[in-house]
């Protein structure tokens, strides 16, 4: 099938060391890679120095008495802490798919990003879909070959392997559109499609939610947008979930903790919107109305607190009046891929509206000793399209 690149059986390991002391290497001892899980394996790296950029290596061999057959080269960034004054930029995107993409190498917004050399980037989700043709994937097998086909593409693989990257899951690539616990999928039952995007294709964490410190003026939060949610088709009410009552805990109180000059949190749905009134999935929509104003009362308290969103296909940013509450959609990661509001849909809360694709670059910088935070909304071909500046 084009685009196949399927796994093999044999033997990894693992070499890593920071880019300025490539003495100090640390050196893992040959595993087997797993064919249960797509021939893949996973290492939890520990006790690593902030602020430091890390080179890593990988070899692969067929099996103990075959020599290397592979070396693969890439570099992550670890986050300054928390009293490091220092720039950061960032990059979000969302909504990849491999017959959407704009160029036959990948999405060009990758060949846009690598210019930028972001210190890290955040996938918001719908990496790719399950539920679009050539093919649907009904199986397992077919979910893993999408998988192989998108992180071959060399564009992607460029990006990824040199740039520090969190990746999100939404309902496409957890099982189909508007997924919640419970569905099949084809073949394949909700656990099934949650195990393969956890642990197998990304890194595994005991929860997907998450805070990160990137220096004295940014801490993000990584939201979990589909493991603890109720079914979209129940009345809405006090009982009904996206984020889970634990989640949400943890959010408000995170924020409340956080002496971070700017606190940014990244969803894979929107909070604000505004969105369609035909969907029923996330917290600008009526199906989780509820929940959804006890968090926009909650974030209001802030004026520090800014959310960046994926999931719909069209970029903008909301400001809604009388409020502390700002919203910046990335956008679809491809023009083809764009759609679904119409551009002459202007509403009074929109300070920024694009019905194309491209990607949201994010900057903390400081000005005379003075912290700023800049948000700029790209084009494909990472041309600058709006801006937005916020000082504190």
């Amino acid at each position: 099938m084009l685009g196949a690149c399927p796994g093999a059986p044999g033997e990894v390991k693992l070499i890593y060391y920071p880019l300025l002391n490539s003495d100090n290497k640390t050196e893992t001892d040959w595993i087997a890679v797993d064919e249960k899980k797509n021939y893949t394996t996973q290492w939890q790296l520990e006790n690593l120095r902030p602020n430091t950029k890390y080179v890593v290596e990988i070899e692969a061999r067929l099996n103990n008495k075959s020599k290397v057959s592979d070396k693969t080269e890439g570099a992550f960034r670890t986050p300054p802490t928390e009293k490091t004054e220092e720039d950061i930029e960032f990059c979000i995107v969302t909504c990849h798919d491999y017959w959407r993409k704009d160029t036959t190498d990948g999405h060009k917004i990758y060949n846009s990003m690598i210019k930028m050399f972001p210190d890290f980037y955040v996938h918001t989700g719908d990496i790719e879909y399950y539920d679009k043709p050539e093919p649907y994937a009904l199986t397992e097998e077919l979910m893993r070959f999408k998988w192989d086909r998108l992180f071959a593409l060399p564009l992607q693989r460029k990006f990824w392997t040199q740039v520090t990257s969190y990746f999100m899951k939404d309902d496409h690539d957890a099982l189909k559109n508007d997924a919640w616990p419970g569905q099949t999928y084809g073949t394949v039952p909700w656990d099934r499609g949650i195990e393969i995007f956890e642990k197998e294709q990304f890194p595994y964490h005991n929860k997907f939610y998450k805070t990160i410190r990137w220096g004295k003026d940014l801490q993000i939060w990584i939201t979990e947008g589909r493991n603890y949610r109720s079914s979209n088709n129940i009345p809405d009410g006090p009982e009904k979930t996206i984020y889970g009552k634990e989640q949400m805990d943890w959010l408000f109180k995170t924020l409340k903790e956080s002496d971070a000059t700017f606190k940014v949190i990244i969803n894979a749905n929107p909070v604000l919107g505004p969105d369609r009134e035909n969907k029923n999935d996330n917290y600008s929509n009526s199906k989780y109305a509820f929940e959804g104003e006890q968090i926009r009362n909650f974030l209001n308290q802030f004026d520090n607190v800014y959310l960046c969103n994926g999931d719909r296909h069209w970029q903008y940013v909301t400001h809604l009046p009388d409020t502390n509450l700002w919203e910046f959609s990335c956008g679809a990661g491809a023009d083809m891929h764009a759609g679904g509001w119409d551009q002459e849909d202007l509403r009074p809360e929109h300070r920024f509206l694009r019905v194309k694709g491209g990607f949201l670059r994010g900057e903390v910088s400081r000005e005379n000793g003075k912290p700023k935070l800049t948000f700029q909304h790209y084009d494909v071909n990472g041309e600058m399209v709006h801006e937005e500046i916020f000082t504190k």
